[in-house]
């Protein structure tokens, strides 16, 4: 519940009135939101409860959407133009605290806490400071995976893998247990393969390569490396077995298991299967792969690995889910796990399915893009597929996984054409196509009529009506100053006004005379963010003059709390004499004055 603040008893006058497994097939683009689960922490959701879901802003550009990555905290700490340069990212860490990132010229950086050595800085500093890895510039990364020590692996599209970080059990695959400070180059027995897929598991590693070959290395206490033993692999090593002679299409690791998906849609699991995320019937560790059986002949595009549950989706749009289910991450209705793979019941095609080593959350997106949600969304168990507003499985995780790291590695589709509000944007004081100058203080400004007409009530009464000015092809302003008027003229072209306080009382000014309501609600917000000691008494001044009433209550409450600081300036001593008169008696009878 919102409440709004109290009106001053004071005014001064009166006033009137990575980990997954899929085939390649197209999806559109979609844009991310932030949403919140509208029921009490820790209920239960299921398919009788009604799921509200708080829904904020879209950003379409035709018929792609944007990719809003300020929904993950940490890229808060990233300029615009860093963010808008993005073209991969993955955010991850115990507390999704790390993050790398490449640009559209393929240049690759990192951020965050650098837990193990994971940023691959060369060094064990975190940074709130986007720091390039060197290595890796000019590489055009096709895949990227991390572990939960933190390890990193990345393929390139030459097929080339680096590996760094955590590396206390040689998930490295260097032969060592030294952490890695930075990416190093994965050459034994991978040198003369061309790696195109790589998945982590908690402390091991897997590599897919162009020849349908899987390799892994690492932590194998409970077989998930594949080689028939419990000993852990220092370097990669091929797995055999049952996948021998089998062209392999696709890997995942789970936590302490692994999975590798044939041509033909088949299913091989081994390693840890406590919960029968393994889908085998049973709940006992295999050493080696084995076939995973489902009930019905079915061809599996994706599986993907939670921290304890599996999903596995078909050709034909069908969801099965096995393994742990204590908070419903199966999607089945009730908290029972699950040893073999059972259909989760759905309303329509799924074309994807999402889920993370770090959570028991789950997701899928349907054919017509709908996205639905289940397992523990921040702490309530919901039984069943959950239909969201999100466009893509990315937001669920961004927003109700705990915590919020990302299931596989974002890429953000480049725009061949720019969208209208970057096309407005971009023909702002363009002397190319502009039809108008505005000329203040000597500088041109140029402009298009048909913008000012449609973005405002002043110019669209002045180019339409036997105005003087709807004739010139040069319109002198000499009421406003250069800063003001340009601001307020790309205010027009962007939505967006970036002024220091002092020149938004003019912008102020400005819009009270246009009667540009929002934007003279931009500016109150603009002061209030500036105001000072120092300039306190000229705001409060400039909000009387402009009749701005929030802003003058603002600024009246802010000289009342730091009294002594006004009255020293000079501009307190400099104001009208009556307002002075004013400011004195009211800020007497609020306790301005009492010690």
């Amino acid at each position: 519940m919102a409440f709004a603040p109290p009106r001053s008893a004071f005014v001064f006058r009166r006033r009137s009135g990575t980990h997954s497994i899929r085939s390649h097939r197209p999806s559109p683009r979609r844009v991310h939101r932030d949403w919140c689960l509208d029921t009490p922490t820790g209920e239960e959701l299921s398919p009788d409860t009604e799921l509200r879901v708080c829904q904020p802003s879209t950003i379409y550009t035709g018929h792609k959407v944007m990719v809003d990555f300020g929904k993950w905290p940490l890229f808060a700490l990233l300029s615009s133009q860093e963010l808008a340069s993005i073209q991969q990212a993955c955010i991850f860490g115990t507390s999704a605290n790390e993050a790398i990132y490449t640009t559209c010229s393929n240049e690759v950086f990192a951020i965050g806490l650098n837990c193990s050595n994971c940023l691959g800085t060369g060094d064990n500093q975190s940074t709130m400071i986007p720091r390039r890895l060197d290595p890796l510039c000019g590489k055009k990364i096709t895949g990227l995976s991390f572990g939960s020590g933190p390890h990193v692996l990345i393929c390139c599209e030459d097929g080339e893998l680096y590996a760094w970080g955590h590396n206390g059990y040689s998930q490295l695959g260097n032969g060592n247990t030294i952490q890695g400070a930075s990416p190093i180059q994965v050459c034994v027995e991978l040198m003369s393969k061309r790696v195109i897929q790589v998945s982590c598991g908690s402390h091991h590693s897997m590599a897919l390569t162009s020849e349908g070959e899987v390799f892994a290395w690492g932590y194998n206490n409970c077989g998930q490396v594949g080689c028939g033993t419990t000993t852990n692999q220092p370097t990669p090593r091929k797995v055999t077995s049952h996948l021998h002679n089998k062209m392999v299409t696709g890997i995942t690791a789970g936590l302490t298991c692994s999975v590798a998906m044939t041509d033909n849609g088949q299913v091989y699991g081994w390693g840890f299967n406590g919960s029968g995320q393994l889908g085998l019937g049973s709940n006992g560790n295999q050493l080696t792969p084995c076939k995973v059986v489902f009930v019905q002949n079915v061809c599996i595009i994706q599986v993907v690995f939670g921290h304890a549950h599996t999903l596995g989706l078909t050709d034909q749009g069908m969801l099965y889910a096995w393994g742990a289910n204590t908070h419903g991450q199966l999607g089945i209705g009730n908290k029972i796990n699950q040893l073999s793979p059972i259909k989760v019941t759905t309303n329509e095609r799924m074309v994807e399915i999402a889920a993370c080593h770090s959570s028991n959350t789950s997701a899928a997106k349907s054919q017509s893009g709908q996205v639905h949600m289940w397992g523990l969304c921040r702490g309530q168990a919901v039984l069943v597929p959950t239909l969201t507003h999100f466009t893509c499985t990315d937001d669920v995780f961004a927003c109700f996984s705990n915590p919020p790291v990302m299931w596989r590695m974002l890429s953000v589709e480049q725009e061949d054409s720019l969208t209208v509000a970057q096309s407005l944007k971009r023909e702002f004081d363009r002397e190319e196509t502009s039809d108008l100058r505005f000329r203040v203080e000597g500088k041109d400004i140029h402009v298009h009529k048909a913008v000012l007409k449609i973005r405002c009530e002043h110019f669209r009464t002045m180019f339409s009506s036997h105005w003087n000015e709807n004739a010139k092809e040069v319109i002198e302003i000499d009421q406003f100053s250069y800063p003001v008027y340009r601001a307020f003229l790309e205010y027009l072209y962007t939505d967006v006004v970036d002024l220091p306080p002092e020149d938004a009382i003019g912008l102020l000014d400005l819009a009270t005379s246009y009667c540009e309501n929002r934007l003279k609600k931009l500016c109150q917000h603009l002061i209030k963010r500036g105001i000072t000691v120092e300039n306190a008494f000229l705001l409060l001044s400039a909000a009387v003059r402009y009749e701005a009433e929030d802003l003058e209550e603002f600024c009246f409450k802010f000289c009342v709390n730091h009294l002594t600081g006004v009255t020293q300036t000079p501009a307190f001593w400099q104001i009208d004499g009556m307002l002075l008169k004013d400011f004195i008696i009211k800020a007497g009878r609020c306790g301005g004055f009492k010690n």
